[in-house]
């Protein structure tokens, strides 16, 4: 079969709705079966459109990915707001709860980049769209420490950022990424990792900026 044709003439909305179509897709199926395996093809074919027609919205697969993350961000401010108000556990359980989750993504339907695919798509971003997506990390680490009832100022926020990127990659990374960690003990590092990583917060937590 050959690609399906565009209509001739899409108005601006028609567009925009299709574009939109496409980053919901997209995300949908990153969050199921994980970035890796999800392709152009499978995300424009749901959509009804053709190849040439989605790269008259995307230059690369790369674009469409960070577009799907924001639009991923509302979802996870939601989910640590819902850890927050569950009464039954913990507040240091809450914490670790949403970690472990950014950890095993597809798991809980939250689409993670893994290393690989973080090399490709910042060789591919504009120094302005880096920029960008920097910014829209930090806000939505913002938000969730908020959820959190943590005040984070500019360099703890980096700082959580970091230490929160390095439990998933080395979840994510072994043992094709980090051949010399011991795969094995992937999960207690990640568990060892994360019980530091809320030690730091609990103390943001009891510190409130002034």
């Amino acid at each position: 079969r050959g690609e399906t044709m565009p209509k001739v003439g899409y108005s601006e909305k028609e567009r925009v709705q299709i574009r939109e179509a496409l980053i919901a897709v997209g995300l949908d199926l990153m969050t199921k079966q994980g970035i890796q395996h999800t392709t152009v093809e499978q995300i424009y074919k749901k959509v009804g459109i053709s190849r040439t027609f989605f790269y008259s919205f995307f230059p690369n697969k790369e674009e469409l990915i960070v577009e799907a993350l924001y639009l991923q961000q509302p979802q996870l401010i939601e989910y640590a707001r819902k850890l927050m108000n569950d009464p039954a556990i913990s507040w240091r359980d809450k914490v670790k709860t949403f970690l472990h989750s950014l950890c095993y993504g597809e798991k809980y339907g939250i689409a993670v980049l893994t290393m690989d695919e973080q090399r490709l798509i910042f060789k591919r971003l504009s120094r302005d769209s880096y920029k960008v997506f920097r910014d829209k990390q930090l806000s939505l680490l913002h938000a969730i420490l908020n959820s959190f009832e943590i005040e984070a100022d500019t360099e703890q926020l980096k700082l959580v950022l970091n230490l929160t990127l390095l439990i998933v990659i080395t979840c994510r990374a072994l043992p094709e990424n980090l051949p010399l960690l011991v795969s094995e003990a992937s999960d207690g590092t990640a568990e060892f990792q994360m019980e530091a990583l809320v030690d730091y917060l609990e103390k943001l937590k009891c510190k409130p900026i002034l």
